[in-house]
């Protein structure tokens, strides 16, 4: 892992935005306007979706993805100019909050500047055009890593970017050699010391596939060398299968336990249940108080929380990358997730949850139990999956405790607690049970 990773960024909560479908407006300018509610959640660190203008040959869709870059050096005149883009990273500092950028870095559009200045620092189909390695990603051609002056001109390119932001979220950075990360984290620490690098790590079965065909792919373990937070799509996967029965309670639990002893002592994972890639948790968990269960039991997990804009107002539908296709803020009262988070928020800001042991267990198939350790305190949550009531045997100290979530009462007797189908997180102080 980064020597220098900080564990207290397992307690930071991080919005996603993606400018374009934020607001009817698309622009830098409305998500200034809305800062005080992004706040508000517990949000310590904004993070921006790509910010840069869209290439327009090959473009998906009507506006294109913005994830295939024109120009990592300018800004996406779709969303204001590059004096809008600072007045927003300064007006998110004096909110108290940090402000992070998509960097993306494995791939730019066919008509990039770099492609047109550059064109050997591209890979090259045999026929010696421009091509990408990923089929499907038709709207893209990838950079070769094999030439140094690319990595001279990325290195300045996120130097530059560093003098407003404070850190960087990385598109699919395993597919780019660690050695490049490595050093981009050195060089960029004498611009800003405590840079938050965050990895978009790779899905296990597309880590499989690209070694087969002789691509690199880094696994987590080594992108923890030069990241600070990756994502966990080492059990993502089975997160989906549990939501399908295609795993049980034990097996996913098992999943995360993992996590405790193959990955360094600091290690920092992104919590989530959504992002811009993946479905929305209100389509795939349609039941408001499973939703509020799954969403505790989110926060609760041993890393940074993430909140993909619309998450907070229960929005199913996963916008679209191509099209202005805005987020849809209009829910009913039980789908309003705001208050929730709120105080998700509150103890997601505990110090336990950064340094604590962290084990989950499940209770049936329809409970799930978490509980950190320090030794002195302990932390409990208990999560009702389906959404179910039920007596539930936990391993904490007997007694009369305040739901950290809904500031009632909860009794623990005998070593039972019982569950009324909506999430308790309950704590205790210098009474560790271990």
């Amino acid at each position: 892992m980064a020597k220098n990773t900080n564990k207290d960024l397992r307690n930071k909560v991080i919005y996603q935005i993606f400018v374009r479908n934020f607001s009817k407006e698309g622009t830098f300018l409305e998500v200034e306007n809305h800062l005080d509610e992004i706040r508000v959640l517990g949000t310590d660190i904004i993070w921006l979706m790509p910010i840069h203008p869209i290439g327009k040959k090959n473009r998906k869709g009507t506006l294109g993805s913005p994830y295939a870059i024109s120009d990592y050096r300018s800004i996406n005149p779709e969303f204001g100019d590059m004096d809008d883009f600072i007045r927003l990273t300064e007006a998110i500092h004096e909110k108290g909050m940090k402000c992070i950028i998509d960097v993306v870095y494995n791939h730019t559009s066919p008509d990039s500047v770099l492609a047109d200045q550059h064109p050997e620092w591209f890979y090259h189909k045999k026929d010696g055009s421009f091509g990408n390695r990923v089929g499907d990603w038709s709207d893209i051609i990838d950079l070769d890593y094999s030439n140094n002056e690319l990595w001279d001109y990325q290195i300045e390119t996120l130097k530059m970017w560093a003098k407003y932001v404070d850190g960087f979220r990385c598109d699919v950075a395993p597919m780019i050699p660690i050695e490049f990360w490595e050093l981009a984290r050195k060089e960029v620490a004498g611009i800003r010391p405590d840079c938050i690098w965050l990895s978009e790590s790779l899905d296990p079965d597309f880590i499989m596939y690209l070694r087969s065909v002789g691509l690199t792919a880094h696994s987590d373990c080594e992108m923890y060398s030069a990241f600070d937070i990756s994502y966990e799509y080492d059990c993502y996967n089975d997160f989906r299968a549990l939501l399908t029965n295609g795993i049980s309670l034990k097996e996913y639990c098992n999943a995360i336990n993992r996590q405790e002893y193959i990955y360094p002592e600091n290690y920092v994972k992104l919590r989530f249940l959504e992002n811009h890639d993946q479905l929305r948790a209100a389509f795939l968990i349609p039941d408001a108080k499973k939703l509020r269960n799954w969403t505790a039991f989110n926060f609760f997990k041993k890393g940074t929380a993430l909140i993909y804009n619309g998450q907070e107002k229960s929005a199913s539908r996963l916008p679209s990358l191509f099209d202005k296709d805005t987020v849809n803020w209009d829910c009913s009262e039980d789908e309003d997730l705001t208050e929730l988070i709120k105080r998700l928020s509150d103890i997601k800001h505990m110090k336990l949850l950064n340094n604590g042991r962290f084990f989950v267990t499940p209770f049936g198939d329809s409970f799930l139990t978490a509980k950190y350790s320090d030794g002195i305190n302990s932390a409990l949550g208990v999560f009702s999956v389906k959404s179910e009531s039920s007596a539930v045997t936990v391993e904490f100290p007997d007694g009369i405790y305040t739901d950290l979530i809904s500031g009632s009462k909860v009794e623990v007797s005998r070593g039972i607690i019982v569950s009324n189908g909506e999430p308790v997180i309950i704590f205790t102080e210098g009474k560790d049970n271990e």
